[in-house]
């Protein structure tokens, strides 16, 4: 699925929706290893930028909207209106990255 088919907007500029398909999502678990949260530990007393954990955000966030894509072409879409991020933490250091949104066809006008 082209990127530019997944938008937050709850529509897509020059096409219409011309069916619902339902709610579509990509789901990741991850967690940083001990040397990672060490790693992170150490770059936290200096503060700023927390390189670490930003690339593990990254990670799990395109994971998760890669598997959401996934998802919605394998329901029959094209594009994908109201896409959203969630994240919980659902144990100490273990995070879940959810991507969801509703899946469409599209056609352009």
């Amino acid at each position: 699925m082209d990127r530019a088919f997944i938008t937050t907007s709850t529509s897509l500029e020059g096409y219409k929706v011309v069916k619902h398909l339902g709610v579509v999502r990509g789901i990741t678990v991850r967690s940083r290893s001990v040397l990672g949260n060490f790693a992170g530990g150490i770059q936290s007393i200096f503060g700023g930028r927390l390189s670490i954990y930003v690339e593990l955000c990254e990670n799990a966030r395109e994971e998760a909207f890669v598997l959401l894509a996934q998802h919605a072409q394998s329901v029959g879409a094209n594009a994908i209106i109201n896409m959203r991020y969630d994240a919980n933490e659902i144990a100490q250091g273990i995070t879940e990255v959810l991507a969801y949104g509703t899946a469409v066809v599209v056609e352009q006008v």
